[in-house]
């Protein structure tokens, strides 16, 4: 049976609609229980909408943080129909309450520290902003590695999860995933070859797109997504490094002109996203609930999420020319030129990750003959 389960934050027509629809229900008790509930829910500031007025025999509760809209893909296409998921599976033994856009406070870098250190139950964050700390898992943001198709990508890195593992030390991930890929989005002006970087201040979602800004003559500028929005309105960057899918979430459509990408639709490499568990949470529960989480988590969604974002991408690409933007191409020669800055990136990352002991040319190899596997079927 489905059971309520609560998001924080923005979702106050949410909350109005599913009451309504419990004011119809006329079975009095069920109703002014929940009425109950959700006046408390208000004192709090919390909007909760109700998937079903069932009874439920409810174990534990999860809090579910993360640092977008309660309107972004990453809630709507994945956390909350994994939770949905998860309580219909556990028969509502395990509940969640979801807070979106860092409403349990603290910054988006913060998070990866929130779950491990248990402030938040789960959450879904970008390894990036944390850098250094998940070596392994930056070999598929690396430019020409991942190959703008997020499905391919994403089995990738289920199979390689045993690798990767000792990144995660402390937390459960449940998901390593990636999107379509970063374009370029100009608040004015474009680039049309390797010349046109140099000097531009470029917003970068992680260590390794730093790198390659600074190989093809950029000036990157580390900030957490949320922040881009006012970055470019304010001209303290001429440019963001981020897929179109989550331009829809930031309205970046309205604050950009141009849009680039590479030559057949490449991107400038990608970002990991992190869907993690704290570990004492995870192992808080019997061996049936965490049966049930693994069940509906990793390999068991990663096709799908790699799908839902690739089919989100396009929507993205619609909204920038709604708005009368320009989303272009670059040449194949313009895009051949950066083969020379993207390598040194990759040896760069090479570099590194030998020097904390990993077999960075094994990884690598790896996840290129996979990622080619998967995008071949």
């Amino acid at each position: 049976m489905k059971r309520p389960y609560s998001i924080r934050g923005d979702a106050a027509q949410t909350l109005k609609h599913d009451c309504s629809a419990i004011m119809t229900a006329n079975i009095m008790e069920k109703k002014m229980n929940i009425l109950k509930r959700l006046a408390v829910y208000a004192n709090v500031g919390m909007a909760t909408f109700a998937l079903s007025t069932a009874a439920y025999a409810q174990e534990f509760t999860f809090s579910i943080h993360h640092f977008l809209s309660p309107q972004a893909p990453a809630q709507t296409v994945l956390i909350e129909p994994w939770a949905q998921s998860i309580e219909e599976a556990s028969n509502g033994r395990i509940a969640f309450e979801i807070f979106p856009a860092m409403s349990l406070g603290g910054t988006p870098p913060e998070l990866y520290s929130q779950v491990r250190d248990g402030v938040a139950d789960i959450v879904w964050t970008l390894p990036g902003y944390t850098p250094g700390t998940f070596p392994r898992t930056e070999v598929f943001e690396l430019p020409g590695i991942h190959l703008s198709d997020a499905r391919a990508t994403n089995l990738a890195i289920q199979d390689l999860m045993e690798i990767l593992l000792p990144d995660y030390v402390g937390i459960h991930p449940l998901l390593v995933h990636v999107h379509a890929g970063n374009a370029l989005h100009f608040g004015d002006g474009t680039v049309n070859s390797l010349a046109d970087f140099d000097g531009l201040k470029i917003r970068s979602p992680s260590r390794t797109g730093a790198w390659m800004l600074e190989e093809m003559g950029a000036e990157p500028v580390g900030m957490p997504v949320p922040a881009l929005p006012q970055a470019l309105s304010r001209g303290a960057v001429d440019a963001g490094l981020v897929p179109f899918e989550v331009a829809i979430p930031l309205g970046l459509a309205d604050l950009t002109s141009t849009s680039v990408e590479m030559a057949d639709g490449a991107r400038f490499g990608t970002s990991t996203f992190l869907f993690a568990m704290n570990l004492d949470a995870y192992n808080s529960l019997p061996d049936d609930l965490r049966k049930i989480i693994d069940d509906h988590s990793g390999a068991a969604i990663a096709a799908d999420m790699g799908e839902a974002w690739n089919n989100i991408e396009p929507i993205g690409i619609q909204r920038a020319l709604d708005a009368g933007n320009d989303v272009t191409q670059m040449t194949p020669e313009a895009t051949a030129a950066l083969t020379v800055p993207f390598d040194a990136t990759v040896q760069r990352w090479v570099d590194e990750a030998g020097v904390v002991g990993i077999d960075a040319e094994a990884l690598l190899g790896s996840a290129r003959t996979m990622i080619a596997e998967y995008t071949r079927q």
